[in-house]
């Protein structure tokens, strides 16, 4: 089936899915595969509960005329996807970095909305799958698109820009993530520069932190817009990070409730779109300072007399480095529990003992490290403990000893680390 006939059919249809349990009426189900799963079996099954269509890859599946057989379903969303883009004719922002991108996508994403209709990605719906059912999600109603963009190895952002064909774009940072995939810390600045050589290529707008040299050196011959307290288009400046980041922009102070100086410059991003698309700036000071983080990234918990900084979404050296630095500003007593940090290949021994050596030296009171990469460092420090596995964490260590203090809880996503809420 033409592109252009499969987006007709998809014009008809009320929105995109991919798994049947979750099948509305007016659906085009995208039957994929994975390593444990055909959904080539459950093409009939969406049609049963409301499906209008359904693609799969598969012939002997294609038992109606609304199940339609194409060559290969996951390739058909990308193109469809990428069709939709251009017919849609929206710009099209696309974001990607080592940390801080849901983050920044979020507070992109209330501060344009003061001003237009925008859609975004939908939590961290951000790889070959996610994009795709994002841009597909959006339909003539959107003025303006936010597109998070995740990677783990080289040309995963290549791919991803040639499917969105982003207009405008914003690279959080270059940090110690996705190790293993990268092959190192050059590869991680190459593989993420390829969204720069994307736009650069096709003369789109690159939005620069100036303060952050790498950016500044690798976007050297580009258009862009830039912020930040060096020399730039729009001056941010930091006040405070205690207890919330507080920011100076053209004679306003915004006040947020984000922790961290981390975070400072993930508001500034979103402080400098929202002036470069001339969102007013009383409506970007109420955008930041209405806006709260959810889903474990830098939420302030209270558990009885103790205030809790849940930050465990995800966690690599260079975040982890920022937490716990900014976790030592925080008054009273102060306990951090740390979870491994995953996808760090043969790095995972140092990178992990580097955060103990760093974490032990300090000013805070006492360190729980769980997980196996932890429980294999050296700790010579009175003050800490390590636990193999979670489970073990969970029946040596009681809980309720901890009163009246201010706990940082930071782990990789395997870790689950938010499941020490629990104990309390």
């Amino acid at each position: 089936m033409k592109i252009k006939q499969l987006h007709n059919l998809y014009l008809d249809c009320n929105s995109v899915n991919t798994d049947t349990r979750k099948i509305k009426l007016g659906d085009m189900f995208f039957a994929l595969k994975g390593d444990n799963f055909n959904g080539n079996k459950y093409a009939e099954q969406a049609i049963e509960k409301g499906a209008k269509y359904a693609l799969v890859d598969e012939a002997k599946f294609a038992t109606q005329p609304n199940i339609i057989l194409v060559e290969n379903v996951l390739e058909s969303l990308q193109n469809l996807a990428s069709f939709h883009k251009v017919y849609l004719n929206i710009p099209i922002i696309a974001l990607t970095g080592s940390n801080g991108k849901t983050t920044t996508k979020e507070l992109i994403n209330v501060v344009l909305r003061q001003k237009f209709r925008t859609t975004a990605t939908i939590g961290n719906l951000n790889n070959h799958i996610g994009v795709p059912l994002t841009l597909l999600s959006m339909n003539t109603d959107t003025e303006i698109g936010i597109i998070e963009m995740g990677a783990n190895h080289l040309k995963e952002i290549e791919f991803l820009c040639d499917i969105a064909k982003p207009d405008y774009g914003y690279i959080t940072n270059f940090g110690k993530a996705h190790l293993e995939g990268f092959g190192g810390i050059e590869g991680v600045i190459k593989g993420k520069s390829e969204m720069y050589a994307h736009l650069m290529t096709n003369h789109k707008i690159i939005f620069i932190n100036a303060d952050d040299h790498i950016q500044v050196e690798k976007t050297n011959n580009a258009q862009t817009f830039s912020f930040g307290n060096n020399q730039s288009d729009v001056s941010i400046s930091l006040i405070n990070a205690q207890p919330y980041v507080k920011v100076s922009y053209n004679n306003l102070i915004i006040e947020s409730n984000l922790i961290g100086t981390y975070n400072f410059s993930n508001i500034a991003a979103a402080i400098a779109i929202g002036n470069y698309f001339k969102v007013n700036d009383p409506a970007i000071k109420t955008a930041i300072e209405t806006y709260t983080p959810t889903n474990n990234r830098s939420q302030i918990i209270n558990k009885g007399n103790n205030k809790i900084i849940l930050d465990a979404y995800n966690a690599n050296p260079t975040s982890m480095k920022a937490a716990l630095l900014n976790f030592e500003k925080q008054a009273g007593s102060k306990i951090a529990i740390l979870g491994d940090m995953f996808e760090l290949g043969n790095d995972a021994e140092v990178e992990h003992q580097n955060i103990v050596d760093l974490a032990t030296s300090l000013n805070i009171d006492q360190l729980l490290f769980v997980g196996e990469n932890f429980f294999k460092t050296s700790i010579n420090a009175s003050k800490a403990l390590k636990f193999k596995s979670f489970d073990v964490f969970k029946i040596n260590f009681d809980i309720s000893q901890i009163v009246n203090s201010t706990l940082l809880i930071k782990g990789s996503r395997g870790m689950a680390l938010e499941r020490v809420l629990d104990l309390f």
